[in-house]
């Protein structure tokens, strides 16, 4: 949203004639204005403390749910009677919940043999009545909670039977359906009609990948062995199958390009995101591997588990805006306080504040945004709209310690302060380095051992830096490589669909349909349909926006563990492609309204929808909305769009200019309007990289925000952040880090993907009959996949042979 133009709206006149006089009486009115309307734009700041609990993904019915839109809601009847008709044909006189386990399996086997048809709309119907099995054949339930079980099973049933595999071949036929490709491309409107065969494919699939994922103690054997049986048939290619998470990519990547326009997105992504955290395993799992690494590289355990501590975490008082932007531009300016002695007084006060910071609300008296604030937002907001353009187009990117693990709960913290404080190397090398210029004259290097001539001052700061000396498994594969495994994948075609889906996007910028599985094929007549289709509309690009920030998260944490230069070079990706601005246009909006939006209507969510007779839907119910406090996956989404952006940035001075530059520190300081811990931790972390570049001033101006990041935000010994000292903040050459870090990327690509060469002179054969008969080392399993990478590396890749011609 943007800000409302009122910047000098109540300013004095420049003269001093007898207009002043009124103007002095006129104030009282345009400060209530402005009070007024900045209420409006920015919605109330009263807002309660969020009860949030961050996990993998919410509960197990809401994501089942957000698999449908409620245009799709008719299409549980037809599923429905699909199954029925079919299953009166097979057996007679009963009901699928009376049959034997013999009896559903050998039905299922029959309507797998009756998906090899040619008759496409018979293939269809077939398709649909697993589809029913697969929601929990709702029709012989009574509750939500029989339903949600029924599922389950189902699906475990569906999957031992080979269901899966049959799915995976039908997807793959859709997919390389050019007939369906180029019918969408011609029409001038897509609707909900043309995706039908593929939405019935993935929510199959989907259901069986979510269904099965989940783990609960009450499990059986068989069930248990077969998730793990799963879970390595997704990971791995089969036969001549490529990994099923890299083909949901290649879809991805074909919708955005243009090609496939009828792709129900929504459904893609949000199974892609399931396989990929079914595959590699959630947040709880990366932790284990991430304690499982250290022990392997011999570096002391974790001290405390992050989310573990931003759980018990308490959320801090939101800015109160006691003044708002009309009384700032009322105000006189800064240099007729100079001359005051109150001024200094209150100063002096700010600074008192820092030392009792546990006794106050950190936002309570936090200080207006200032006019100098106001211009950057909105120049930040024509920077980032000019930056986020380039997304139309395609992006240019260039070329041995105690192994026992220490829970978070028996961490002893210092009094106040959450977080065990840590130092890098780096951090005492420089330490170190200033200290002999300063007592001796001269350097040794990277020596932190020698301390030959320094007072003995300094030799208990060094023994203190040492003690908190924190090794990240990044910093020893850096020197250490070790042996990978290549992982292609291509990112940067997400954030164009994020683009389109976030909330701030205008019309004009969105180049790909993302509507295309939510629009009905007539559109809405009545006032009410057109309000349930806006609700569904918003709901919808919730939920792909929730689904492309946890995958994209979840992605990055699996590269960084893996290896360091996998994450950097994805990561670099992602910030050649504007990432770092999109991201920012997500949160140049009323955040606090976003997370507390109902865009759901709770009648029409699955399971609800399939057990009872819906209600007549009114004006005031579908306003109304759910009772919830706040929109669970719009506040998921936030948090991890956050966490995203501070993994770009962290230890990247480039890219912490990039959030200067983009004027991102009121964007971010109104989030902080959101009274939720692991939120506003996230906010703080990016405003903490920022102040040394910011300016005095506006550390001055904003002594409450200062406090609440030294509360809550880790520290790190030695580093001035909160004075702009450091040496971190001087000028440099911003390209020059990247191309750097870029060098690094390929040379270690270089190291371990390509072929040695022998000799950087080694002669070139140029004899095409030599060079053909070469022997190449290929991968045991190339042969299985051979065809596949033929069609896509060779057949499917345009030749444009004049150019190859003129070339020669």
């Amino acid at each position: 949203m943007e800000e409302p133009a009122v910047a000098r709206a109540g300013s004095p006149p420049a003269n001093g004639n007898s207009n002043g006089g009124k103007a002095k009486q006129a104030a009282p009115k345009s400060q209530e204005a402005f009070r007024s309307q900045r209420r409006e734009s920015e919605g109330s700041v009263d807002c309660p403390t969020l009860e949030f609990e961050y996990g993998d993904a919410d509960g197990h019915a809401a994501e089942l749910s957000e698999l449908y839109s409620y245009t799709e809601n008719l299409e549980f009847t037809t599923n429905r009677r699909c199954f029925e008709e079919d299953f009166k044909t097979q057996v007679q006189a009963k009901e699928w919940l009376e049959l034997g386990e013999d009896a559903q399996k050998a039905y299922v086997m029959g309507l797998l043999d009756r998906l090899e048809v040619i008759s496409r709309e018979q293939r269809l119907k077939v398709a649909r009545a697993v589809l029913y099995l697969a929601q929990g054949t709702f029709g012989e339930c009574d509750s939500e909670v029989d339903v949600l079980h029924w599922s389950r099973y189902n699906c475990f049933l569906l999957y031992r039977m080979g269901t899966f595999s049959a799915f995976l071949e039908l997807l793959h036929m859709e997919i390389n359906n050019s007939q369906a490709c180029s019918s969408a491309l011609r029409k001038p409107a897509i609707s909900i009609a043309d995706s039908t065969q593929l939405r019935v494919l993935l929510s199959v699939m989907y259901l069986m990948v979510e269904n099965i994922r989940l783990e609960r103690e009450t499990d059986s054997c068989g069930w248990r062995t077969a998730r793990e049986t799963f879970r390595s048939e997704l990971s791995f290619s089969v036969h001549n199958e490529e990994p099923f998470a890299l083909l949901l990519f290649s879809m991805v990547t074909k919708f955005c390009s243009g090609l496939a326009p009828h792709f129900p997105i929504k459904k893609v992504l949000l199974l892609l995101w399931k396989v990929v955290m079914f595959t590699l395993g959630g947040f709880d799992h990366l932790q284990t591997l991430k304690v499982q690494k250290r022990a392997e590289l011999g570096l002391p355990p974790l001290a405390e588990d992050s989310i573990q501590v931003v759980k018990s975490m308490r959320a801090a008082s939101p800015p109160s805006y006691t003044l708002d932007l009309g009384e700032s531009q009322l105000a006189p300016p800064p240099s007729k306080l100079r001359g005051r002695r109150g001024s200094r007084r209150q100063l002096l006060t700010k600074q008192d504040s820092l030392d009792i910071y546990n006794e106050r609300d950190l936002f309570k008296t936090e200080e207006p945004a200032t006019e100098e604030e106001e211009e950057c937002a909105g120049d930040g907001e024509r920077a980032l709209d000019g930056e986020l353009d380039l997304l139309e187009q395609d992006p240019l990117v260039p070329p041995p310690p105690s192994q026992a693990s220490i829970s978070a709960e028996r961490v002893a913290f210092p009094k106040g302060l959450p977080w065990a404080p840590k130092v890098r190397q780096k951090d005492i090398e420089h330490f170190l380095e200033m200290s002999r210029n300063k007592f001796i004259g001269f350097t040794l290097g990277q020596d932190t051992d020698t301390l030959v001539g320094l007072p003995r001052p300094i030799h208990e700061s060094v023994k203190t830096l040492k003690q908190h000396k924190y090794i990240s498994i990044a910093d020893v594969q850096i020197k250490n490589e070790e042996e990978l495994e290549k992982c292609p994948m291509s990112l940067i075609a997400l954030l164009k669909i994020l683009l389109a889906a976030a909330p701030t996007s205008k019309a004009k910028t969105d180049s790909i349909n993302i509507l295309a599985d939510v629009l009905p094929e007539e559109m809405p007549v009545t006032v009410l349909q057109s309000m349930k289709l806006g609700i569904d509309v918003n709901r919808h690009k919730e939920i792909i926006v929730k689904s492309i920030s946890a995958l994209l998260l979840l992605l990055l944490k699996h590269f960084k563990l893996n290896h360091i230069y996998q994450f950097e070079y994805v990561s670099q990706h992602l910030v050649f492609a504007n990432c770092i601005p999109l991201i920012l246009k997500f949160f140049n909006q009323n955040i606090l309204s976003y997370i507390t939006a109902k865009n759901s209507i709770s009648v029409l969510d699955y399971p609800c929808c399939t057990i009872q007779d819906l209600p007549e839907l009114t004006t005031e119910s579908l306003e109304a909305g759910d009772n919830n406090q706040f929109c669970w996956r719009n506040l998921f989404s936030c948090i991890n769009l956050l966490r995203l952006l501070n993994k770009l940035t962290k230890w990247k001075h480039s890219r912490t200019m990039m959030l200067v530059v983009f004027k991102s520190a009121p964007i971010l300081k109104r989030a902080l309007k959101v009274k939720q811990a692991m939120l506003q931790l996230y906010v703080l972390k990016l405003l903490k990289i920022q102040t040394k570049y910011l300016g005095r001033q506006w550390r001055k101006s904003n002594m409450k925000t200062m406090s609440a990041i030294y509360q809550k935000v880790r520290h790190r010994m030695n580093d001035d952040w909160a004075y702009g000292n450091d040496i971190d903040a001087r000028p440099w050459d911003f390209q020059a880090e990247e191309c750097t870090l870029r060098a690094n990327i390929e040379a270690f690509n270089s190291r371990r993907y390509d072929r040695p060469q022998d000799s950087e002179f080694s002669p070139v054969d140029n004899c095409l009959q030599s060079v053909l008969g070469q022997r190449l080392d290929l991968p045991e399993d190339f042969h299985y996949s051979y065809e596949l990478w033929l069609e896509r590396e060779v057949f499917s890749q345009p030749i444009c042979w004049e150019e190859l011609l003129q070339s020669h």
